[in-house]
């Protein structure tokens, strides 16, 4: 009796299973833009809001350094080493590969011993500022979803400002002010992520936590990304909804996580002390030896790929959009204004898909995006449906023998058969229940 029932239940899970096979229960983080779902109408599609996977975005920048000779090496120099400050006997020269410290060392495979690194020329112009602007620019509209990491080689820079622009270096505005003494550098007082709150993440603050001198264990500077969006999905980040329904409703927080270029400006290096000692000037400069900038491309809720090509990322648009950004209508599809999609409502959001001009449906008579050719018809070229021998009519929406009045339950001839879509996992909560017995009753 047991086997049977066993058997029986097997085969209802094979059946449920397939039932359940074209509808997704989950689309975690807006990673589909469409699929297909069968409707009585048909297989239709069913179109959401989507967006490129994070990743690690320096593998797409371009770097810049003001001024543009700052970087140590020519001419050769001596250097102080950077755990004993007074042994000043290491060098810099770019024309040598083992000695020079370029640019782009920044951002290549760390975890090698001795470590890479680009570094500055030392403050032997003192006391004239030691001061460095590093530009990373995308050309393109990122969103950043992870902390920005800096880190240092030498000691870590008594005064520090990040910046980012939102319209590729045109105009700058700060992200975060580091120093030693942010009263003292910039009239700030000074203040970590955590004093902030929902209502403040978009104060701009100054923080001392990443600016102390030599020490040898803080190497590292954070702007902290993760930090605010706790804010609205919780300290381990597992209300991602709430965080999405944030974005999608305020366009201020959006655009503070988003960026076109970031720089970082290095305005006063590691002095460890009061005052700077003039005898050993070789002793200061920057150095850094790996950036981190996670993110992914802007696309508006409208691709999920974004593609590098020609030292250049562009998004490959969905939902009839088209641009780098997908920020606009393809042509012939500017029926109403484009619209970015909508995270809301959780979990699929909402497409907001460019439909057909009224000038051009008459040229579309179908295509694979809005005007199905129904029934099992076939688009030919755009211009005219293929359809089944037992349909008609300009999308194969007419049956041939209502034409001729000759349909009836003898004619061979009718709709077919659309399951709707059932609740697959309460349909299998119930015919379980009812072979294993009122007996043993399922508790929902």
């Amino acid at each position: 009796m047991y086997l049977s029932r066993f058997l029986s239940i097997h085969a209802l899970w094979v059946t449920v299973s397939s039932v359940m096979q074209p509808y997704p229960l989950v689309w975690g983080h807006y990673d589909v833009c469409k699929t297909q779902i069968y409707t009585e109408e048909g297989k239709v599609w069913d179109y959401m809001a989507c967006q490129p996977e994070s990743t690690d975005m320096t593998k797409y920048l371009k770097v810049k350094l003001d001024p543009p000779d700052i970087t140590c090496g020519d001419p050769p120099e001596t250097f102080c080493a950077m755990g004993n400050p007074y042994m000043c006997n290491n060098e810099c020269d770019a024309s040598t590969p083992e000695l020079a410290h370029p640019p782009e060392l920044m951002f290549d495979f760390e975890g090698r011993h001795p470590s890479t690194f680009w570094q500055s020329a030392t403050w032997k112009e003192y006391p004239k500022p030691l001061q460095v602007n590093i530009t990373l620019s995308w050309s393109k509209t990122i969103e950043l979803t992870d902390n920005i990491v800096i880190t240092f080689e030498s000691g870590r820079p008594d005064q520090m400002i990040l910046e980012k622009s939102l319209d590729y270096g045109r105009t700058w505005q700060p992200y975060q002010y580091y120093a030693t003494d942010c009263l003292d550098a910039f009239h700030m007082d000074p203040k970590s992520v955590k004093d902030l709150s929902q209502h403040t993440v978009l104060e701009i603050i100054c923080t001392e936590e990443y600016s102390t001198g030599y020490s040898t264990n803080s190497k590292i500077i954070h702007f902290e990304i993760k930090d605010r969006f706790a804010f609205f999905a919780g300290p381990r980040l597992r209300n991602m909804a709430s965080l999405y329904g944030q974005l999608d409703t305020t366009k201020k927080l959006r655009d503070f996580f988003t960026v076109t270029d970031l720089r970082i400006r290095l305005l006063r290096p590691a002095v460890g002390e009061i005052f700077v000692d003039e005898l050993h000037l070789a002793r200061y400069f920057y150095a850094i030896s790996d950036i981190k900038v996670r993110g992914r491309c802007k696309c508006n809720l409208h691709a999920t790929v974004c593609v590098y090509d020609n030292s250049k990322l562009t998004c490959e648009c969905e939902h009839n959009t088209t641009g780098p950004d997908c920020g606009k209508c393809k042509k012939n599809y500017q029926g109403r204004p484009w619209s970015p999609g909508s995270y809301l409502p959780i979990p699929k959001g909402t497409a907001n898909t460019c439909i057909p001009s009224i000038s051009s449906i008459g040229t579309n008579v179908c295509d694979n995006e809005l005007l199905h050719c129904q029934n099992g018809g076939t688009c030919h070229n755009n211009v005219r449906c293929l359809c089944p021998a037992a349909y008609t009519g300009i999308l194969c929406e007419k049956l041939r023998c209502e034409e001729a009045g000759s349909c009836g339950p003898d004619s061979g001839q009718g709709p077919p058969a659309h399951s709707k879509p059932a609740l697959p996992l309460l349909l299998l909560l119930l015919l379980l229940s009812a072979l294993l017995g009122a007996a043993n009753p399922l508790v929902f």
